[in-house]
């Protein structure tokens, strides 16, 4: 299937699926973060086929382990196979770009072909992803993030399985689950006060997962701020928790001082 195709079939599904999106984009328990999922995103067949893609053990990929999350990374699309390159780049269209923008209310988005934190992800038995608020910027720090969009593509996934997707209330006390369920894209807006995070994987099987992030000049608050990926620990992580107030400080600081140093002989990342 082409990627003029698969962008049509992601289209339609939004159109048709207009009503539910603005329902729940508005309403929801648990969470102030704003969100949509919509099942059944395309063809089983083709789904199948994008996970079949996925290397089963993981070949490949980036392998990220810290007290922050235990998951496998992998962005260089160059080197994967078509279709996991067309679903990606799917999603970056401008046609698909505009559509979802108009859905959630959010003017001026724009997707980030360079797939700066997105890509591929794969997590296995034990992986997991802290409680965290996503870097506020794009590589550049030219623009705010705004949305994460996750499309889930692994069979039969349940519930039991764990590695599902949590959004947070403030106070990082009790989560809002969304399963990552089979052929399930999860559209959330993302800011200084999006916590969410991945509960840790159970299954012996795999969790595959295709991100991208859409970007915006505007800020979420119209306000200007920057962080880098902050994180906290789950309810009970107590020393997590602790160790994570130092950890984003210390994080914080060396990259607001990166920045200003550019042109001094300090890097900016």
């Amino acid at each position: 299937m082409t990627l003029e195709a698969i962008k049509e079939l992601i289209i339609t599904q939004l159109e048709q699926q207009t009503e539910s999106i603005l329902k729940q984009w508005s309403t929801h328990q648990g969470t102030s973060t704003n969100y949509f999922y919509i099942d059944n995103l395309l063809p089983v067949a083709l789904v199948d086929e994008i996970y079949m893609a996925f290397p089963k053990e993981g070949d490949g990929f980036h392998k990220r382990k810290s007290f922050r999350e235990q998951k496998s990374t992998f962005a260089a699309l160059a080197n994967s196979s078509a279709i996991l390159s067309d679903i990606t780049k799917a999603f970056q269209l401008p046609e698909v770009v505009e559509k979802i923008s108009s859905l959630v209310g959010m003017k001026a988005l724009e997707g980030d072909p360079t797939l700066y934190a997105g890509g591929l992800s794969m997590m296995f038995k034990n992986d997991f992803l802290n409680p965290h608020i996503d870097n506020s910027h794009d590589g550049n720090r030219k623009r705010y993030r705004r949305l994460n969009l996750l499309y889930y593509v692994t069979p039969e996934w349940m519930l039991e399985n764990g590695g599902n997707f949590e959004l947070w209330d403030a106070k990082v006390t009790v989560p809002e689950t969304i399963i990552a369920q089979f052929n399930r894209l999860v559209v959330m807006e993302t800011n200084n006060k999006s916590w969410h995070s991945v509960s840790p994987v159970i299954a012996d099987n795999a969790r595959c997962c295709v991100s991208n992030y859409y970007f915006s000049e505007i800020s979420p608050n119209g306000l200007e701020y920057f962080h880098v990926t902050s994180f906290t620990g789950r309810p009970g992580e107590k020393w997590k928790r602790t160790v994570g107030v130092v950890d984003n400080f210390l994080r914080n600081n060396v990259a607001k001082a990166l920045k200003t140093g550019r042109g001094k002989g300090l890097i900016n990342k």
